[in-house]
C-alpha cells in the first residue's frame, strides 16, 4: 500500500533566505511516519499500550530542489529495508514541491524500542501487519541481524 501525505508548509519552516529550514524536512518525514501508523491503526497512544516505539539509528537527506514559502508539499513513505522479524526496518521519504518535482529524500534506519526495558524488541503482530502492507522501495533489502548487529 501507497502512503503519502500533504502538508501546507508554514512560515517558521524557512530561514530569511526564504528556504525551507533543512531540519522542516525532516520534521514533516518524522510526522508522516505518525501519521502512516494511525493511518493503519497504530496511533502514538495505541503503540504506548503495546510498549513499543520506533527509535532512530540513522536519517540521511538528499536536498533536490527548493520549496517555496507557502508551498503545500506531500510526502511519500516507502519501506526501504526490512529484517525478517520486523525490528530493524528502513524507510524512504520522498517529498514532493507542489509542482510535483521531487524536492527532497529522506533515508532512515530504525528499530522498536520496548518502552519500559528501554531495549530493541521484536515488534507486535499489528506492526508487522504494517510493513508488510507497505509499497517496497525498487532497491528493497532485506536487514540481516547477526548477535543484535546490523552486517
Amino acid at each position: 500500500m501507497s502512503f503519502s501525505f500533504e502538508f501546507p508548509t508554514r512560515w517558521a519552516d524557512f530561514d530569511p533566505n526564504n528556504h525551507m529550514r533543512h531540519s522542516a524536512y525532516n520534521d514533516y518525514a518524522a510526522e508522516a511516519r505518525v501519521r502512516l501508523f494511525r493511518a493503519s491503526g497504530l496511533s502514538l497512544d495505541k503503540l504506548n499500550r503495546l510498549n513499543v516505539g520506533p527509535v532512530l539509528f540513522q536519517e540521511h537527506t538528499n536536498f533536490l530542489k527548493e520549496i517555496g514559502i507557502g508551498q503545500t508539499i506531500k510526502v511519500e513513505v516507502l519501506l526501504k529495508g526490512c529484517s525478517e522479524s520486523g525490528e530493524r526496518f528502513k524507510f524512504l521519504h520522498r517529498i514532493y514541491r507542489e509542482d510535483g518535482k521531487l524536492s527532497a529524500e529522506i533515508e532512515i534506519y530504525a528499530a522498536w524500542l520496548d518502552l519500559k526495558k528501554r531495549k530493541l524488541t521484536l515488534p507486535p503482530e499489528e506492526i508487522l501487519k504494517v510493513l508488510d502492507t507497505m509499497t517496497k522501495t525498487s532497491d528493497f533489502e532485506s536487514i540481516q541481524i547477526s548477535r543484535g548487529q546490523v552486517k
